[in-house]
Formats: C-alpha cells, sequence, structure tokens
C-alpha cells in the first residue's frame, strides 16, 4: 500500500503543547535559524565590512560558514520526526521514487520559468543596482577558487534545498495537513514562508512563485521527496552559473 495515501492521522496523535510537533519544529528551527545568523554575523563581519574576530585565512570557509544556519533549520524537523513522530523517512517520506523525480523536475522546471519571468518583470522595477544575484553576493569572492565553487554548488544544489524542504514542505507542511488546512492555503503558506525565510524584499515575488512550483509537487505527491528534487532542480542553473566566473 502506498502509504502517501493512507488517511490522515487522528487529530489528536502526535500532538506536543496541544499543537502538532511540526509546529514545534518549525518554530525551534526558525528560532534557531535567525539567533545562529545574527551571532555569526557580530562574530565574523568586524565594522569595516572585513571578516573579522573569526579570523578566517580565506573566504572559502565562509561558504560552510555561511551554511551554517540553515543546517538548525533540517535539524530540527529530524530531531522532532523521530522524538514525537514515526522518523524521519516516514514522515516526510524523504527518499524520491521514479514518480517524484518525474514530478519535480517538471515542478523545478516550471519553478525556474517563473522565476525567471517575475524576476525580468523586477528588473523594469527595481533596477539592477536593487536587485542583484544572491549567489553572485555570497560567493563571488571565491570565484578563482575552483574547490571551494564544487562545495558552494553542492550547498546551493543539494544541501541547502534538504534543509529547507525539511523544514517548510516537511514540518510546517505536516503540521498544517493534521490540523485539516485545505491544501492549497498550505501551498501558498508554505510558499510565503518560503520566500520571507531567504530575506530578499525586492525578490519576494519571483520566491513567491517558485515556492508555489516547487510546492506543487509535493501536493501531487504528498511527498518531500518530490518537493527535494524541484527544488534543487530550480537550483541548479544558478549554482552552475557560479563557475561562469571562475
Amino acid at each position: 500500500m502506498d502509504r502517501s495515501r493512507e488517511d490522515p492521522l487522528p487529530i489528536r496523535a502526535g500532538l506536543v503543547l496541544g499543537a502538532h510537533w511540526g509546529f514545534l519544529a518549525f518554530f525551534a528551527g526558525l528560532g534557531a535559524y535567525y539567533l545562529l545568523s545574527l551571532l555569526l554575523t557580530a562574530f565574523a563581519i568586524g565594522g569595516d565590512g572585513e571578516v573579522g574576530s573569526l579570523r578566517l585565512p580565506e573566504l572559502g570557509p565562509l561558504v560552510l560558514l555561511a551554511f551554517v544556519p540553515n543546517l538548525l533549520l533540517g535539524l530540527a524537523p529530524v530531531l522532532a520526526a523521530r522524538r514525537w513522530g514515526r522518523g524521519v523517512l516516514a514522515e516526510f517520506r524523504l527518499l524520491p521514487n521514479a514518480r517524484d523525480v518525474k514530478v519535480g523536475l517538471a515542478c523545478g522546471g516550471f519553478a525556474l520559468l517563473t522565476g525567471y519571468l517575475l524576476n525580468v518583470v523586477l528588473l523594469e522595477v527595481y533596477g539592477t543596482d536593487r536587485l542583484t544575484d544572491p549567489l553572485t553576493e555570497v560567493f563571488g569572492g571565491i570565484a578563482s577558487d575552483a574547490g571551494w565553487l564544487i562545495v558552494a554548488a553542492l550547498i546551493v544544489v543539494v544541501a541547502a534545498p534538504l534543509t529547507e524542504e525539511l523544514f517548510v514542505r516537511g514540518a510546517l507542511w505536516n503540521g498544517l495537513v493534521h490540523h485539516r488546512v485545505p491544501p492549497w492555503v498550505v501551498l501558498v503558506l508554505t510558499a510565503l514562508v518560503f520566500a520571507q525565510l531567504h530575506g530578499e524584499p525586492t525578490r519576494t515575488i519571483a520566491l513567491l512563485g517558485q515556492g508555489i512550483a516547487i510546492g506543487a509537487a509535493r501536493l501531487i505527491t504528498d511527498r518531500v521527496g518530490a518537493s527535494l528534487v524541484a527544488h534543487a532542480t530550480n537550483n541548479l542553473p544558478p549554482a552552475l552559473l557560479l563557475f561562469g566566473g571562475s
């Protein structure tokens, strides 16, 4: 039997403090993410905008450092699923199957198209000064180091989609579905969270459109594995463009 099509659990199952454990994982992960981001910014960046008190010998390690807060986004759902749920694989259906790959590739391609078209419109509204490429801003300083570029690309295509999907289309989505929120509302709400999480106000509309396209993979299959493939597909071309300046 396909567990993705089973009836939802009883409304009282899996509750922590009166709500589904996915909400606890969501708010704990979000709080830890922002707290660690603030701490890393305070310690790593000096008043002159250069690498400060951490005294890193080169910009390469900042690739890993920038990803550390994202780890907490994925860690909270993993720990919560193991503690109060049925485990990571059963709760999120994380490992993509053949259908997940097909649906994920299609939704990821649509996310790319949506993001491109909306960013073209936003570029006309904001101009190049306000609408910049976030990957270039973060990883531009390692453009001459092929090894760190590969690490950065793997983070963008594999690691970041994994943690973000566990967080948004995993823990939050499961919590909303458990409490009988209509599917289209779940899709839009998680897309809004996805857009806000990136902290790019000028690109929020484009990120919202991409979030809906990626979330459609979860909606169609009821599996995080499908949205993970969609997210990775959406991130692949920007990651490859990192090598353009190397």
